[in-house]
Protein backbone atom coordinates (compact mmCIF):
# COMPACT_ATOMS: atom_id res chain seq x y z
CA UNK A 1 0.00 0.00 0.00
CA UNK A 2 1.25 3.31 -0.87
CA UNK A 3 1.48 6.05 1.13
CA UNK A 4 -1.63 8.25 -0.52
CA UNK A 5 -3.96 5.08 -0.21
CA UNK A 6 -3.20 4.86 3.24
CA UNK A 7 -4.13 8.81 3.59
CA UNK A 8 -7.18 8.18 1.45
CA UNK A 9 -8.46 5.09 3.70
CA UNK A 10 -8.07 7.61 6.78
CA UNK A 11 -9.72 10.20 5.53
CA UNK A 12 -12.08 7.97 4.85
CA UNK A 13 -12.59 6.34 7.84
CA UNK A 14 -12.79 10.04 9.97
CA UNK A 15 -15.32 11.24 7.38
CA UNK A 16 -17.55 8.41 7.89
CA UNK A 17 -17.59 8.63 11.84
CA UNK A 18 -17.36 12.41 11.88
CA UNK A 19 -20.71 11.66 9.93
CA UNK A 20 -22.11 9.41 12.32
CA UNK A 21 -21.23 11.64 15.36
CA UNK A 22 -22.73 15.12 13.59
CA UNK A 23 -26.43 13.30 13.19
CA UNK A 24 -26.10 11.96 16.97
CA UNK A 25 -28.36 13.80 20.22
CA UNK A 26 -25.53 14.89 21.91
CA UNK A 27 -23.97 18.29 21.09
CA UNK A 28 -20.38 17.03 22.62
CA UNK A 29 -20.40 14.20 19.81
CA UNK A 30 -21.49 16.36 17.20
CA UNK A 31 -18.80 18.39 18.01
CA UNK A 32 -16.48 15.61 18.00
CA UNK A 33 -17.88 14.73 14.87
CA UNK A 34 -17.30 18.41 13.24
CA UNK A 35 -13.60 18.25 14.28
CA UNK A 36 -13.35 14.42 12.55
CA UNK A 37 -14.62 16.21 9.24
CA UNK A 38 -12.49 19.24 9.85
CA UNK A 39 -9.57 16.74 9.78
CA UNK A 40 -11.00 14.73 6.83
CA UNK A 41 -10.85 17.87 5.13
CA UNK A 42 -7.34 18.50 6.07
CA UNK A 43 -6.01 15.09 4.52
CA UNK A 44 -8.15 15.29 1.22
CA UNK A 45 -6.11 18.96 0.86
CA UNK A 46 -3.29 17.08 1.48
CA UNK A 47 -3.81 14.02 -0.56
CA UNK A 48 -5.20 16.54 -3.36
CA UNK A 49 -1.82 18.70 -3.35
CA UNK A 50 0.15 16.17 -5.51
CA UNK A 51 3.71 15.03 -4.87
CA UNK A 52 5.21 15.63 -1.61
CA UNK A 53 8.83 16.97 -0.88
CA UNK A 54 8.66 19.95 -3.26
CA UNK A 55 8.84 23.00 -1.78
CA UNK A 56 6.57 25.93 -2.76
CA UNK A 57 8.42 28.31 -4.27
CA UNK A 58 11.60 27.83 -5.76
CA UNK A 59 14.25 29.31 -8.09
CA UNK A 60 13.09 26.51 -10.88
CA UNK A 61 9.34 26.59 -12.10
CA UNK A 62 9.79 22.85 -12.57
CA UNK A 63 10.76 21.68 -9.04
CA UNK A 64 7.57 23.77 -7.07
CA UNK A 65 4.39 22.80 -5.65
CA UNK A 66 1.51 24.85 -5.98
CA UNK A 67 1.10 26.86 -2.89
CA UNK A 68 -2.87 26.98 -3.19
CA UNK A 69 -3.98 23.73 -1.37
CA UNK A 70 -1.49 24.50 1.13
CA UNK A 71 -3.37 28.00 2.12
CA UNK A 72 -6.52 25.76 1.99
CA UNK A 73 -5.38 23.45 4.60
CA UNK A 74 -4.23 26.95 6.89
CA UNK A 75 -7.78 28.07 6.16
CA UNK A 76 -9.62 25.20 6.70
CA UNK A 77 -7.60 24.93 10.37
CA UNK A 78 -8.91 28.28 11.21
CA UNK A 79 -12.39 27.76 10.26
CA UNK A 80 -12.70 24.40 12.23
CA UNK A 81 -10.94 26.13 15.23
CA UNK A 82 -13.66 29.05 15.02
CA UNK A 83 -16.63 26.70 15.05
CA UNK A 84 -15.28 24.54 17.58
CA UNK A 85 -15.19 27.47 19.91
CA UNK A 86 -18.00 28.45 18.81
CA UNK A 87 -19.94 24.86 19.37
CA UNK A 88 -17.99 25.03 22.62
CA UNK A 89 -19.65 27.89 23.69
CA UNK A 90 -23.05 26.67 22.60
CA UNK A 91 -22.67 23.62 24.59
CA UNK A 92 -21.21 25.27 27.93
CA UNK A 93 -24.51 27.59 27.76
CA UNK A 94 -27.04 24.77 26.80
CA UNK A 95 -25.08 23.16 29.96
CA UNK A 96 -25.57 25.73 32.61
CA UNK A 97 -29.30 26.42 31.56
CA UNK A 98 -30.49 23.39 31.30
CA UNK A 99 -28.27 20.97 32.71
CA UNK A 100 -28.32 18.44 29.42
CA UNK A 101 -26.39 17.91 26.95
CA UNK A 102 -28.91 16.27 24.72
CA UNK A 103 -30.79 17.96 21.35
CA UNK A 104 -34.81 17.67 22.26
CA UNK A 105 -37.30 17.41 19.81
CA UNK A 106 -39.18 20.76 19.85
CA UNK A 107 -43.08 19.92 19.60
CA UNK A 108 -43.94 23.60 18.09
CA UNK A 109 -41.68 22.59 14.55
CA UNK A 110 -42.97 19.08 14.64
CA UNK A 111 -46.02 19.99 14.60
CA UNK A 112 -45.31 22.62 11.57
CA UNK A 113 -43.82 19.31 9.92
CA UNK A 114 -46.93 17.44 10.57
CA UNK A 115 -49.11 20.17 8.96
CA UNK A 116 -46.71 21.18 5.79
CA UNK A 117 -47.42 17.48 4.97
CA UNK A 118 -50.98 17.50 5.35
CA UNK A 119 -52.56 17.46 1.97
CA UNK A 120 -55.80 19.28 2.25
CA UNK A 121 -53.89 22.70 3.71
CA UNK A 122 -52.05 22.98 0.41
CA UNK A 123 -55.64 22.36 -2.43
CA UNK A 124 -59.19 22.84 -0.47
CA UNK A 125 -61.12 20.60 -2.81
CA UNK A 126 -58.96 17.62 -2.02
CA UNK A 127 -61.66 15.87 0.92
CA UNK A 128 -59.79 13.37 2.74
CA UNK A 129 -62.71 11.59 3.91
CA UNK A 130 -63.15 8.50 1.15
CA UNK A 131 -66.93 8.43 2.56
CA UNK A 132 -68.07 11.60 2.38
CA UNK A 133 -68.36 11.67 -1.59
CA UNK A 134 -70.44 8.61 -1.65
CA UNK A 135 -72.53 10.18 1.19
CA UNK A 136 -73.12 12.80 -0.87
CA UNK A 137 -74.44 11.07 -3.41
CA UNK A 138 -76.30 8.59 -1.35
CA UNK A 139 -78.24 12.14 -0.14
CA UNK A 140 -78.66 12.80 -3.49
Amino acid sequence: MTITLVLVIAMAVLFSCGVYLLLERSLTRMLLGFLLLGNALNLLLLVMSGAAGKPPVGKSAEGITDPLPQAFALTAIVITFAVSAFLLALIHRSWKLSRADEVEVDEADAAIGRDRDDPADEDPEIDTDPEAAQREEAAR
